[in-house]
């Protein structure tokens, strides 16, 4: 929830700050800029959240407030941000591609009705679009989820995600780089679909709700 209102709020501040027209031809760099730093803000609260996640699911037995302390007190603040940059680095070019690719879509939507697309149409164009860049960056998820779960001090949890990815690519090929890639889009997909909906409908009643106001 933080991490998602962390995001939507730079992204909506970034967006304000880069004026363009309807049919400047910048506007997808616009949302590639928006997307991407609210990446960067949004990782600060998903990165800590995903390395205690993480620990959990590859040791049942702890309670999520031990493992969180064990990693404190043995690695320090920085162990709560390892993977800072490879998830960084994952979720950018994620947002570069879902982000302009969803305004893309709905845009295309809105011009062949003639009118703004429904927040159930922008739904299924979150759901294409999160699904289609889900694909395109498992291998950086891949590395990721890697560089979290080696051990402290390995040369793994450096963070190098070009030397993670290679390091998959010489144990198990491409299949070990796309591991998991369907399972991945399936569940991108229907959280752009819920995600994003609820997003735009949000934001469609708050801009009328402002509109209305004295």
């Amino acid at each position: 929830m933080w991490k998602s209102a962390a995001f939507f709020l730079t992204y909506e501040y970034v967006k304000s700050l880069l004026h363009t027209d309807s049919t400047s031809h910048f506007r997808p760099m616009k949302h590639m800029l928006a997307a991407s730093t609210g990446e960067v803000v949004a990782c600060l609260i998903r990165v800590p959240s995903e390395v205690v996640k993480q620990r959990a699911q590859v040791s049942a037995s702890s309670k999520t407030l031990q493992i969180f302390s064990t990693i404190l007190s043995e690695e320090g603040i920085q162990g709560l941000y390892r993977g800072y940059k490879s998830t960084v680095l994952r979720e950018i070019p994620f947002s570069l591609v879902q982000f302009p690719l969803w305004e893309s879509l709905k845009a295309l939507w809105s011009w062949r009705r003639g009118r703004v697309v429904e927040s159930w149409q922008s739904a299924v164009c979150g759901a294409f679009a999160g699904g289609f860049a889900a694909a395109v960056t498992t291998p950086l998820d891949v590395a990721k989820t890697r560089i979290m779960l080696a051990k402290a001090g390995s040369s793994t949890a450096v963070g190098n995600v070009l030397s993670a990815m290679h390091g998959v690519w010489r144990s198990q090929g491409l299949a070990g780089l796309f591991a998991g890639v369907f399972p991945r889009m399936a569940a991108i997909s229907m959280g752009g679909f819920i995600f994003l909906g609820a997003y735009d409908q949000t934001r469609s009643l708050l801009l009328e709700v402002g509109r209305k106001s004295p």
